[in-house]
């Protein structure tokens, strides 16, 4: 019996970005925020789809202007991106109704940031029992929803939300 030739499996990691964010590339490409599964694009930053995510829905709060940590921003550059977090939880809430919803942010290489030079928020909607075997043995996130199919159920919602966030 012959060797089977071993496939190559999804990324793990998002491919190199042209700049050290892809943040500050999206922000950049607003006429790219439909490929980039871009959700609500302000002033001041972006709600996004995770092109890598946890779970279905997971999505990420970004300004624009890439700073390291958070006290790196001014105090109203920190309420703007709060703002953008509240905006995403309601987006998250309205869209999925999740039991629960991790919020929250990795400042620094060491605290897991996978994009260190442009601080983010995780907004990760939850389920009682969505973790279980497969995640933790088989080491295979299972997402039941395409990214396109994701970002389409949101713009939907965000349409009928963008006057009370405007």
């Amino acid at each position: 019996m012959g060797e089977q030739e071993k496939q190559p499996g999804p990324p793990t990691s998002p491919p190199a970005s042209p700049s050290p964010s892809f943040l500050h590339d999206y922000w950049i490409d607003a006429a790219g925020d439909a490929k980039n599964h871009v959700i609500v694009r302000t002033r001041e930053g972006l709600i996004l789809l995770n092109g890598f995510p946890y779970a279905s829905g997971h999505l990420l709060v970004a300004l624009g202007e890439g700073r390291p940590t958070l006290l790196d921003y001014t105090p109203q550059q920190r309420g703007a991106l709060w703002r953008l977090v509240d905006c995403a939880a309601d987006l998250v809430t309205r869209t999925l109704e999740p039991q629960g919803i991790n919020i929250g942010l990795n400042q620094g290489r060491a605290a897991g940031a996978g994009v260190p030079g442009h601080l983010h928020v995780h907004l990760v909607p939850r389920w009682g029992g969505d973790t279980n075997f497969i995640t933790v043995i088989g080491q295979v996130r299972i997402i039941p929803a395409s990214l396109e199919t994701m970002a389409e159920r949101y713009r939907k919602t965000w349409e009928g939300i963008r006057e009370k966030w405007a």
